[in-house]
């Protein structure tokens, strides 16, 4: 099954435990950890469902979007972005 891995800087909101999912796409996976979890997805997507601009989601080590298929075995990582000089 695929991981869903939410990295340190959520865990400082909430608890965000490694998640097992056998969803086809990243919003699937997405949102099955969001129904587990509903405080989890409004630090995540935006009103409009999409991933909010301070987040980035890098699956297998390539950054992705919403839309992108998931394996078996991926690993998915969610994290904040940080920006800054």
């Amino acid at each position: 099954m695929a991981q869903i891995i939410f990295t340190q800087q959520l865990a400082r909101f909430l608890p965000v435990p490694t998640l097992e999912t056998r969803a086809a796409t990243l919003r699937a996976a997405l949102e099955g950890a969001f129904a587990d979890n509903p405080r989890l997805g409004p630090y995540v997507l935006d009103e409009q469902g999409r991933l909010r601009a301070n987040v980035a989601v890098f699956i297998d080590g390539k950054r992705s979007e919403l839309d992108a298929p998931l394996g078996n075995d991926s690993k998915i990582y969610v994290l904040q972005a940080l920006s800054g000089g």
